[in-house]
């Protein structure tokens, strides 16, 4: 009897010990969260695309919560959410949201196969990462889409495909959330994102190949030579710079005006969105003046 009276009070002095122990260590090692961490993380979308530059939706949270010290969340933004959520986030935080102009990706290239020939025959995974690796693909340009879809795998709203015909990635706008996965999985960096613009519209250089003119047209009909036309034709607005053979248009400067798509010779840059514009009818020359007929003065008879 004594031998388990021993053992019951030993087993309970170990157990009182552990939980002393356990108790102690909880409080030294305790992890505080802030729980609006929580709050915001359930008004986010929980897409955890990584388009915010944070680890999922929970590292966003915790940006914003952190962020909110400060008095501002005009750094963040959650492109699944848009500015609804960001609003919501804004009003947990007891701040206000800045209003955040919407984006979306622009895939720059329109390398068709008819522009573009494929010469050889890609007989690997199906992977444009792998592809680039090994080398320039199935045609000579080495800055085109390849086509094997690793943008399509990375965007989870399907948003954005390849076209078997062309073998281009093409993008939906209506359904494109500008959260920039897809521009982050393209190996070439050819997916672009940009304002969503006023209407959808936008004026974009659709090419990425940087070799000189006279290679850069041996390689794709639809490539940007590096001409400047485009350049020259946007001066006053200085919207469009050139460099290292390729041209890019400034979005915050772009007027819409379309000059530098009817002056470029290689129809490499595009306008999204824009109503066809009407023919240029030319005014009608006006007739000319009928000439009064001119009369001979009469010959005076000399006087006799």
């Amino acid at each position: 009897m004594n031998v388990i009276l021993i053992a019951v009070i030993v087993l309970g002095l170990v157990g009182l010990i552990s939980a002393v122990v356990l108790f102690v260590a909880s409080k030294k090692f305790a992890v505080y969260e802030d729980p609006r961490i929580g709050q915001v993380g359930e008004v986010l979308p929980q897409a955890n695309c990584g388009g915010c530059g944070y680890p999922g939706c929970s590292g966003f949270a915790a940006a914003c919560v952190k962020a909110s010290e400060s008095g501002s969340l005009s750094d963040l933004n959650c492109a699944p959410g848009g500015q609804k959520v960001m609003e919501q986030v804004a009003a947990i935080l007891g701040l206000q949201a800045s209003a955040a102009a919407p984006k979306v990706a622009v895939v720059r290239c329109q390398g068709t196969c008819d522009a573009r020939p494929h010469g050889v025959e890609f007989d690997g995974a199906h992977s444009c990462r792998i592809q680039n690796m090994t080398g320039m693909g199935e045609t000579q340009c080495l800055y085109g889409c390849l086509g094997e879809g690793d943008c399509e795998h990375a965007c989870l709203f399907g948003a954005i495909t390849v076209n078997p015909v062309t073998r281009i990635a093409e993008v939906d706008e209506s359904k494109c959330t500008g959260c920039g996965a897809c521009a982050k999985t393209c190996p070439r960096g050819i997916i672009e994102l940009r304002p969503q613009g006023p209407k959808g519209r936008k004026v974009v250089v659709l090419c990425n190949n940087k070799d000189k003119g006279a290679l850069a047209t041996k390689e794709c009909k639809a490539s940007c030579i590096g001409c400047g036309k485009c350049v020259k034709t946007c001066e006053k607005f200085e919207a469009i710079t050139l460099g290292t053979n390729l041209a890019h248009i400034d979005p915050d400067k772009c007027k819409m005006c379309l000059k530098c798509v009817e002056a470029c010779p290689r129809g490499a840059i595009k306008a999204f969105n824009f109503p066809p514009r009407k023919p240029r009818t030319e005014a009608p020359a006006a007739p000319a003046a009928e000439k009064a007929p001119q009369v001979e003065p009469q010959k005076k008879e000399a006087q006799a």
